[in-house]
């Protein structure tokens, strides 16, 4: 709820001057103007040198030292022209309460030593020169006042540093939080277009194998272009509702239900798929399979998705392929080799956009593993990957 108080404490806190300018105001109203038929025979004197000890209260905090030697040297004056203390003498506190809190630590100093120097000036200029009886008592009272004065505008730095220290901290948080926001949407494109690029190559690389073959048997052998048909049939709809399950992850609101990731154990069908489109690709499994968090497995089938569709778009007619995957006690480490002689080039250059052997990296170092891809000796390319069955983070 918006109370006045509030409202009272924003206004002041945005309009600093003119809170000052009024403050000023009425301490000159109540020091200087209520009390100037009590003074002595020259009012005039009065009432100038009061209001010339209250007016530079206006800006205490706008301009704190200006203020304050303002101050001081009408105060100094007041010891020579005033015969008795004025009642406008409370601005000097208040002056050095303000140069405590928002003048520089300098002044602050120098305005408590100068407060205490002028108590005793005071006590030795109005209350005679009776040391036991007059001047130590009063330059204690008044030395007392300004010790008090400068402690409080101390405890008003202290809160106002502390303010402003929780202003920056809150500052630094939401930058923090910007910046982690921003990191988390990069990571989160880099890894939706990972999975594009390899939904759209693999997908495309096979449905383009399967019509250039289609083509050529469609003249000799219909049922074997009607297994093409059927082939890139099943391979486009499996294509569309992938890209339709990274797409939504992109739309707001919740209740999408998406298929499962794949894993190790959709790499048999992967390969069977490959080996429909023409190319001759052979898996070999050794060890007894492990638990593998879904991330991993995630970056296997990439990794092997990735590797044979890059054989079937660079490796050139005539080729062989052979899939490997090795259970290994730490890690699986799997392999992707083949006989092509296109391949090489292709591959090291990175497809589509830098999403290749890069990306495949990636993915490796992403759950601690490790990826390394180039030319075989003898002809062809082989990528060799290991990813750990658990993190080390």
């Amino acid at each position: 709820m918006d109370r006045p108080l509030d409202r009272l404490t924003e206004r002041t806190r945005t309009r600093p001057f003119a809170v000052d300018a009024a403050l000023a105001g009425a301490v000159w109203v109540v020091t200087v103007l209520l009390p100037s038929e009590t003074y002595w025979q020259d009012q005039t004197t009065a009432l100038v040198v009061g209001t010339l000890l209250t007016a530079p209260l206006a800006w205490r905090r706008r301009a704190p030292v200006p203020a304050a030697a303002v101050v001081v040297a009408v105060g100094l004056s007041e010891l020579v022209v005033v015969p008795d203390p004025l009642v406008a003498n409370v601005a000097v506190l208040m002056t050095i309460y303000a140069l405590a809190a928002y003048g520089p630590r300098w002044a602050a100093q120098a305005g408590l030593t100068i407060g205490l120097l002028g108590a005793v000036l005071a006590a030795v200029r109005f209350f005679g020169y009776d040391l036991a009886s007059s001047i130590a008592p009063t330059s204690l009272a008044i030395g007392f006042s300004v010790v008090a004065a400068w402690s409080l505008g101390n405890l008003r730095r202290a809160r106002l540093q502390r303010l402003v220290a929780l202003e920056e901290r809150a500052q630094l948080l939401e930058l923090e939080r910007d910046q982690e926001m921003r990191l988390a949407a990069s990571t989160e494109r880099a890894r939706i277009a990972r999975e594009m690029h390899d939904v759209v190559a693999h997908s495309l690389s096979v449905v383009i194998a399967q019509a250039d073959g289609g083509r050529y048997a469609g003249r000799t052998d219909p049922a074997a272009a009607v297994g093409a048909l059927e082939a890139i049939s099943t391979t486009g709809r499996q294509a569309l509702a992938d890209m339709r399950s990274l797409l939504g992850v992109l739309r707001e609101g919740g209740g999408e239900e998406y298929a499962p990731q794949p894993d190790v154990k959709a790499i048999p069908a992967l390969v069977e798929d490959v080996r429909s489109s023409g190319l001759d690709v052979d898996l070999i499994v050794e060890g007894e399979p492990r638990q593998m968090p879904a991330g991993p497995q995630l970056a296997a089938y990439r990794i092997v998705q990735e590797s044979l569709t890059n054989v079937l778009k660079h490796a050139g007619p005539a080729s062989r392929a052979w899939v490997r995957l090795q259970w290994r006690p730490d890690a699986l480490e799997l392999s992707v080799l083949d006989d092509g002689r296109g391949a090489s080039a292709a591959m090291v250059d990175s497809d589509g956009n830098g999403q290749g052997v890069r990306g495949m990296r990636e993915r490796a170092q992403l759950h601690d593993g490790r990826l390394e891809a180039g030319p075989r000796h003898g002809g062809g390319f082989g990528v060799h990957a290991a990813l750990p069955y658990g993190s080390r983070r």
